[in-house]
């Protein structure tokens, strides 16, 4: 009668290398399905443009909200340019909010060291209307494309 103990020691433990392999190889799928496959080149799609409101930049956030509802954000850079990586395919509406505190600017007080950056660029531009800053009161629409880089340029009026 054959028994463990009595097979070549090679033999013992084939089962265990094979059950070794198999666990790694189940392992590896696992985590590409749970993570996916990594991706070359950063984003699938982006939206880029400038923001205006009378011929100058404005200072604040892009957001655009796909059919979803889910909102893709990107600010505005001081000389008016945005950039916004992977927005929902389909039509957008656009955001564009003021990052400055409401009721205007005040005199930092004295002796609080330089002045901190803000969100969203340079204090150097102009705050949008409110009407753009709410996703009920905005006209502002984009119908995105699935892939590649697109350009929406966004001129605000009063």
């Amino acid at each position: 009668m054959t028994t463990a103990s009595n097979l070549p020691s090679a033999n013992r433990f084939v089962p265990a290398r094979v059950l070794c392999g198999v666990s790694l190889a189940l392992c590896v799928v696992s985590l590409v399905a749970i993570t996916g496959c990594p991706s070359k080149g950063g984003a699938k799609s982006s939206v880029h443009g400038f923001v205006k409101l009378d011929g100058q930049p404005v200072s604040g956030i892009v957001t655009f909200i796909g059919p979803d509802n889910k909102e893709v954000v990107g600010p505005i850079r001081p000389d008016g340019t945005y950039s916004v990586d992977n927005p929902v395919p389909g039509q957008n509406k656009i955001i564009v909010k003021s990052m400055l505190p409401t009721g205007g600017l005040k005199a930092p007080p004295k002796d609080t060291g330089p002045p901190m950056p803000t969100i969203g660029g340079d204090s150097k531009g102009v705050p949008p209307p409110e009407k753009y800053g709410s996703a009920t009161t905005t006209p502002l629409t984009f119908d995105v494309k699935g892939t590649g880089k697109q350009e929406f340029n966004i001129t605000l009026s009063q």
